[in-house]
């Protein structure tokens, strides 16, 4: 494949751009080469500046649960766009949206809009303390809950460590109050908690990873942590920005029968438009402005082209349960063909798959939080990263990234992904 175009595209692109992209996993760096820059997509095609067409795995990071340019989608947006592209005031779309999203999440009473998964999870936390009256948080290491201040605070040495900055312009102030246990410990949240008596606003994870690639949670941890959370009157938030609507029509809650105090939203509720949620109990939710003493404000919010794709996209999947099925069994139709290639080249691996998530990793170790993800063998990922490329399939270009798969492919498009896997790691075994 030609990629002379994408290569002086990043070049022009770095005089303007920090690093020549708009968000840090797209610069390649963990694979290694140059970004591919995209012109345009249709279904469960990327087209590049190129001419290159690639089957997508990535799907704009989950959103495009039924394909790129969804028709019934374009359609709501050319309405909408109509009537102009933002106001700043209230749409009695918002309305259908928050009641939509309340029938569909049954842990959710009351929902308020925002423009980002990142700003989502940034007000839910706010919510929980100014609810509890209470500074700490427990989250997970490997789980992203965007780019807030708090979220990006690393494991300490110890389960009682305070954790430290993950990255400079993050204040030690910040990380001293936000606590951080491996996924799939529960007993070192037990720690956490009884260490901080009366000091923890939330929990805060993802309830099925997709951030250091596809983790699953262990049975009963789930649970554990909904029990911990009810006992000490902690806020359990789920951030399904990822799980949202793509599991099930109820998200991870539904496929693992938990709910939340607080979830957050992202991705598909947009229907690929910028766009993010958080909702939950209604007492929580009533301490957000302008009724509670909770201030979170935005001018975008709520923006009547975000509401147009995504209501017709949730209203799809509400619609359709079947949906869930059928992306299931094509998620399943492609992992069988990865590990029918990688048995047959005695290649140690482990595959992580729920629904219409999964992530080959390159270890023979199971995969149930960061530190056995980071086991994985990254430079040979790297390699598959690119042979898959060159044969026309687009996956995440990192190790630690989920992949997302749509109701787009078709039975031809799953024999070329199957092709593609079994000429590519045999190239890479050679």
């Amino acid at each position: 494949m030609n990629f002379n175009n994408s290569q002086q595209l990043f070049e022009r692109a770095k005089k303007t751009i920090p690093g020549g992209v708009n968000s840090p996993v797209r610069a390649f760096k963990s694979v290694g080469g140059s970004p591919i820059f995209i012109k345009s997509a249709k279904g469960a095609y990327l087209y590049d500046e190129d001419g290159n067409e690639y089957i997508e795995l990535i799907n704009s990071w989950g959103p495009m649960i039924l394909g790129h340019a969804h028709p019934k989608i374009q359609a709501a947006l050319s309405k909408a766009i109509e009537n102009s592209f933002s106001y700043g005031a209230p749409t009695q779309r918002e309305i259908e949206m928050a009641e939509l999203i309340c029938h569909m999440v049954p842990s959710v009473e009351k929902v308020r809009m925002v423009n980002s998964g990142t700003e989502a999870c940034m007000s839910a936390i706010r919510a929980a303390r100014g609810f509890t009256g209470r500074n700490k948080i427990i989250k997970f290491e490997g789980c992203y809950h965007g780019h807030g201040d708090s979220f990006l605070i690393a494991a300490g040495s110890g389960a009682y460590t305070m954790g430290s900055p993950d990255s400079l312009g993050v204040t030690q102030g910040v990380a001293n109050d936000t606590l951080t246990a491996p996924y799939n410990d529960l007993e070192a949240v037990k720690k956490l908690v009884d260490a901080n008596p009366n000091q923890i606003a939330c929990i805060i994870l993802e309830p099925v990873v997709g951030n250091m690639g596809c983790v699953l949670p262990k049975d009963g941890f789930l649970q554990g942590l909904r029990d911990i959370c009810t006992k000490e009157n902690i806020i359990l938030i789920f951030d399904e920005v990822m799980t949202g609507f793509r599991l099930a029509r109820g998200g991870a809650q539904e496929l693992f029968n938990i709910k939340a105090d607080l979830t957050t939203f992202g991705k598909i509720i947009g229907g690929g438009l910028p766009v993010g949620a958080y909702g939950g109990r209604k007492d929580i939710m009533d301490c957000i402005s302008p009724v509670g003493k909770v201030y979170q404000a935005g001018t975008l919010s709520g923006n009547p082209m975000a509401m147009a794709a995504g209501l017709t996209m949730l209203t799809e999947l509400n619609e359709n349960p079947a949906i869930y099925n059928t992306l299931d069994q094509i998620t399943t139709q492609i992992t069988q063909g990865i590990q029918l290639a990688l048995d047959k080249l005695k290649l140690n691996y482990t595959i992580n798959k729920i629904g219409s998530m999964y992530s080959l990793f390159f270890t023979d170790t199971t995969v149930t939080d960061f530190q056995t993800a980071k086991t994985c063998n990254v430079e040979l990922f790297g390699k598959y990263f690119h042979k898959m490329l060159s044969k026309g399939v687009y996956l995440a270009p990192s190790q630690f990234e989920s992949l997302f798969v749509s109701m787009a492919i078709s039975d031809d498009d799953l024999n070329r992904i199957a092709q593609a896997n079994e000429e590519a790691l045999t190239e890479i075994h050679a």
